[in-house]
């Protein structure tokens, strides 16, 4: 692969000024969404902030520092958390979460000893982003909801209307689009960021904002971290794992999506050296450090490639300062409760755009990879998988066990594909992981 102009290499160390902005721009990049989705799942952010440092560093770790990402809170896992704290509470997600990465170490391992194909063999475009898309739509009411009630998740009948609420919604929703469309350079990165501060200070202005826990929080304060064995004791759950661990079969395809964009910006194979496998790994345990922590998965963020691609800053030394700089975040009680102030309407108004950009990922998925839709078999598996996962379908097993919602279109899109004629037709231009391969030898 070709390697691309640069401003700092993989493993060069910048001067110490320079580094410290470097980080700092990570670390907004990042910050938007890594906070917002332990706001909508009810978790500590500053425990989020500090799982994602520390999962970053366990990253470039196990990559043996080839690997310039940053990881930060996973939205495929939102649904699925809020499902699981319902069915058994805060130590149900976690274990869940847990679950999730160590699906990612057995992935991990079957790739080392038997390469790619096999993926490609369950999880075509044509199940992936359909599977994406749902993660998205699935998520449109919570955008919704918190951007015009007071009571967002209350019964439909209770749910009480807030013109004001839904003003600070619009306010953050255009900022944030106004910012990605026209503003260049760093500020072009953050969009989110400027998105939530502008709708803050909206909020502020129109009476709904409370600085209250802001004055009456410490400087510095450990996060609320909730930690097996000290806060509570891990139990099993079948029902739990049935929610959680499928999700992670869309998480390694996005995971994937995103060592490649990586590769072609770096100029490097990252898929070979050091190993998808690594990666993989690296992911993984950074989610089961989250889930150790109490905090959401972890996973690649794209804004932080974005980032990357502009600067030419590829250190990975740059990465590992934003890692740090997070967990010391998250230890200043300002600034967690600073996050737990934001009105729910500012994160509405940021989620209508953010949640609607990944269902059109999936779509982009499809259209990248040329797959036919005009094909039969095509379009009933991906109707099947959207009908299924944003109408809620589910299966109740037993009295204690469900399969519901992204988990059940996941199962069946996969299903679908293995038992349906004419596989070749799902893998488009067969371009999702990057690699050459023969149809006909996957179908088979």
């Amino acid at each position: 692969m070709k390697q691309k102009d640069v401003t700092l290499n993989v493993h060069e160390v910048p001067p110490l000024s320079k580094w410290i902005i470097f980080s700092i721009q990570h670390l907004f990049a990042m910050f938007g969404a890594t906070i917002l989705v332990p706001f909508l799942v009810d978790l500590s952010p500053g425990v989020a902030l500090v799982s994602s440092g520390l999962g970053t560093l366990a990253y470039l770790l196990i990559t043996r520092g080839q690997i310039p990402a940053y990881l930060g809170s996973s939205f495929a896992f939102i649904v699925p958390i809020i499902l699981a704290k319902t069915a058994g509470g805060p130590q149900a997600a976690m274990l869940g979460s847990f679950l999730a990465g160590v699906v990612y170490g057995i992935v991990a391992l079957l790739i080392k000893g038997f390469g790619l194909k096999w993926i490609m063999r369950i999880l075509p475009p044509v199940v992936v982003g359909p599977v994406i898309i749902v993660i998205g739509l699935g998520l449109a009411n919570v955008a919704v909801g918190m951007a015009m009630y007071e009571n967002a998740g209350a019964p439909s009948k209770e749910l009480i209307y807030n013109p004001t609420y839904f003003s600070v919604a619009i306010v953050t929703l255009a900022l944030t689009i106004i910012c990605s469309v026209f503003l260049k350079g760093f500020f072009g990165l953050i969009p989110l960021l400027i998105g939530i501060v502008g709708g803050y200070t909206y909020a502020f202005f129109m009476g709904i904002v409370d600085l209250t826990p802001i004055r009456e929080a410490k400087l510095f304060e450990v996060p609320d971290f909730y930690i097996p064995f000290v806060n509570y004791t891990p139990s099993l759950d079948w029902e739990i794992a049935l929610i959680m661990v499928p999700v992670a079969i869309v998480t390694i395809a996005e995971h994937i999506g995103d060592q490649m964009v990586l590769s072609k910006v770096v100029g490097r194979n990252f898929i070979e050296k050091p190993g998808l496998h690594r990666s993989i790994l690296g992911d993984g345990i950074a989610t089961m450090i989250a889930a150790t922590l109490g905090g959401p998965p972890n996973t690649t963020y794209g804004e932080n490639i974005g980032v990357l691609a502009i600067t030419k800053v590829f250190s990975v030394f740059v990465i590992g300062g934003a890692a740090v700089f997070a967990i010391c975040f998250g230890f200043i009680g300002k600034i967690t409760a600073l996050i737990g102030s934001i009105p729910s309407p500012v994160m509405g108004g940021v989620s209508i755009l953010l949640f609607g950009i990944i269902a059109s990922s999936g779509l982009r998925m499809l259209i990248d990879n040329k797959v036919d839709l005009g094909n039969t078999r095509n379009l009933i598996i991906s109707s099947v998988i959207i009908v299924i996962g944003v109408g809620g379908a589910f299966v109740q097993v037993t009295d204690q066990l469900q399969i519901a919602g992204m988990a059940l279109a996941a199962i069946c899109g996969v299903i679908l594909h293995l038992i349906l004629p004419g596989k070749e037709s799902s893998y488009g231009t067969n371009e999702m992981f990057g690699l050459s391969v023969d149809k006909q030898q996957i179908s088979g």
